[in-house]
Formats: C-alpha cells, structure tokens, sequence
C-alpha cells in the first residue's frame, strides 16, 4: 500500500490524541442526533422557500421508492 502524506498526518494526528488520553472518535453519530441537528434547518427553509408542496412531493416519491 502507498502511504501518502495526508494519510501519514491523519493516522500520526490519531497516535497524538490517543497518546495523550484523549478519545478517538469513530465519526458517527446516532441517527436521532442527526435528524435534530437537520430538522431545524430543513423546516426554516421550507418555510422561507415556500416548500411544503415540495417537500410533500419528495417525501411521498421516497415513500413509494421504499414500497418497491
């Protein structure tokens, strides 16, 4: 495998915060925190767009694509 240099920084940067006590994060998140940290925004911009037919289309051609 090639090492390239932003791998070589990304996996030292990881071995620092490992070696000084602190936790690595894996990068997820629980779905509901994010779905709470989306929610808010996707509601100001229907609202400020006028989007709440959209957003009802959408919403219904996923719901069709998932009953497939």
């Amino acid at each position: 495998m090639v090492e390239t240099p932003g791998r070589t920084a990304l996996r030292a940067q990881g071995r620092r915060a490992a070696a000084l006590g602190g936790r690595q994060s894996a990068g997820t998140r629980h779905p509901l925190v994010a779905v709470a940290m989306v929610l808010p925004l996707a509601i100001v911009l229907a609202v400020v767009f006028g989007g709440w037919e959209a957003v009802m289309t959408q919403a219904s051609s996923v719901v069709g694509m998932l009953g497939r």
